[in-house]
Protein backbone atom coordinates (compact mmCIF):
# COMPACT_ATOMS: atom_id res chain seq x y z
CA UNK A 1 0.00 0.00 0.00
CA UNK A 2 1.22 3.82 -0.66
CA UNK A 3 1.55 6.13 2.09
CA UNK A 4 -1.25 8.61 2.89
CA UNK A 5 -0.61 12.18 1.15
CA UNK A 6 0.45 14.90 3.43
CA UNK A 7 -2.93 15.83 4.96
CA UNK A 8 -3.87 11.92 5.03
CA UNK A 9 -6.46 12.49 2.37
CA UNK A 10 -6.83 10.35 -0.86
CA UNK A 11 -6.48 12.37 -4.17
CA UNK A 12 -10.24 10.87 -5.08
CA UNK A 13 -11.56 12.09 -1.93
CA UNK A 14 -13.33 14.81 -3.07
CA UNK A 15 -15.52 12.76 -5.64
CA UNK A 16 -15.76 9.67 -3.64
CA UNK A 17 -19.34 9.43 -3.83
CA UNK A 18 -19.21 9.51 -8.09
CA UNK A 19 -16.24 6.91 -8.00
CA UNK A 20 -18.46 4.71 -5.74
CA UNK A 21 -21.27 5.07 -7.83
CA UNK A 22 -19.28 4.16 -11.07
CA UNK A 23 -17.90 0.79 -9.38
CA UNK A 24 -21.71 -0.27 -8.60
CA UNK A 25 -22.56 0.24 -12.15
CA UNK A 26 -19.63 -1.47 -13.54
CA UNK A 27 -20.38 -4.27 -11.02
CA UNK A 28 -24.11 -4.67 -12.84
CA UNK A 29 -22.46 -5.01 -15.63
CA UNK A 30 -20.43 -7.58 -14.96
CA UNK A 31 -23.04 -9.67 -13.12
CA UNK A 32 -25.04 -8.88 -15.94
CA UNK A 33 -22.21 -10.04 -18.33
CA UNK A 34 -22.49 -13.49 -16.16
CA UNK A 35 -26.27 -13.83 -16.47
CA UNK A 36 -25.97 -13.24 -20.48
CA UNK A 37 -23.08 -16.61 -20.13
CA UNK A 38 -25.44 -18.28 -17.52
CA UNK A 39 -28.64 -17.96 -20.55
CA UNK A 40 -25.74 -19.22 -23.00
CA UNK A 41 -26.13 -15.66 -24.91
CA UNK A 42 -24.39 -15.28 -27.90
CA UNK A 43 -20.45 -14.92 -28.15
CA UNK A 44 -20.43 -11.73 -30.00
CA UNK A 45 -23.21 -10.08 -27.16
CA UNK A 46 -21.00 -11.47 -24.34
CA UNK A 47 -17.50 -9.89 -26.07
CA UNK A 48 -19.45 -6.12 -26.45
CA UNK A 49 -20.54 -6.01 -22.97
CA UNK A 50 -17.21 -7.45 -21.77
CA UNK A 51 -15.51 -4.36 -23.72
CA UNK A 52 -17.81 -2.25 -22.26
CA UNK A 53 -16.65 -3.20 -18.86
CA UNK A 54 -12.85 -2.79 -19.82
CA UNK A 55 -14.13 0.94 -20.93
CA UNK A 56 -15.95 1.62 -18.07
CA UNK A 57 -12.97 0.69 -15.82
CA UNK A 58 -10.46 2.45 -17.91
CA UNK A 59 -12.18 5.46 -17.30
CA UNK A 60 -12.01 4.91 -13.97
CA UNK A 61 -8.78 4.67 -13.46
CA UNK A 62 -7.89 7.31 -15.65
CA UNK A 63 -9.73 9.52 -13.16
CA UNK A 64 -8.62 8.16 -10.12
CA UNK A 65 -4.79 8.73 -11.66
CA UNK A 66 -5.60 12.19 -13.16
CA UNK A 67 -7.20 13.01 -8.99
CA UNK A 68 -3.80 11.49 -7.81
CA UNK A 69 -1.79 14.21 -10.01
CA UNK A 70 -3.55 16.72 -9.29
CA UNK A 71 -3.85 16.25 -5.41
CA UNK A 72 -0.98 14.01 -4.35
CA UNK A 73 1.50 14.43 -6.53
CA UNK A 74 0.60 18.41 -6.72
CA UNK A 75 0.37 18.62 -3.22
CA UNK A 76 4.39 16.54 -3.08
CA UNK A 77 5.77 19.02 -5.27
CA UNK A 78 4.48 22.18 -3.63
CA UNK A 79 5.98 20.72 -0.82
CA UNK A 80 9.22 22.12 -1.34
CA UNK A 81 10.55 19.07 0.13
CA UNK A 82 12.76 17.16 -2.82
CA UNK A 83 12.47 13.55 -1.24
CA UNK A 84 9.06 13.66 -1.17
CA UNK A 85 8.63 14.83 -4.72
CA UNK A 86 10.83 12.53 -5.82
CA UNK A 87 9.07 9.64 -3.86
CA UNK A 88 5.28 10.89 -5.66
CA UNK A 89 6.68 11.72 -9.06
CA UNK A 90 8.65 7.62 -9.31
CA UNK A 91 5.17 6.27 -7.98
CA UNK A 92 3.26 8.37 -10.29
CA UNK A 93 5.74 6.76 -13.51
CA UNK A 94 5.56 3.26 -11.81
CA UNK A 95 1.34 3.42 -11.54
CA UNK A 96 1.42 4.69 -15.22
CA UNK A 97 3.99 1.64 -16.68
CA UNK A 98 1.67 -0.56 -14.47
CA UNK A 99 -1.63 0.32 -16.60
CA UNK A 100 0.14 0.87 -20.05
CA UNK A 101 1.23 -2.88 -19.69
CA UNK A 102 -2.55 -4.01 -19.13
CA UNK A 103 -3.11 -2.45 -22.25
Amino acid sequence: MSEATTTDERGYSATKEQLQKRLRRIEGQVRGIEKMVDEDRYCIDVLTQIAAVNTALESLAFKVLDDHVNHCVTDALASGNPKEAAAKSKELMEAVQRFARTR
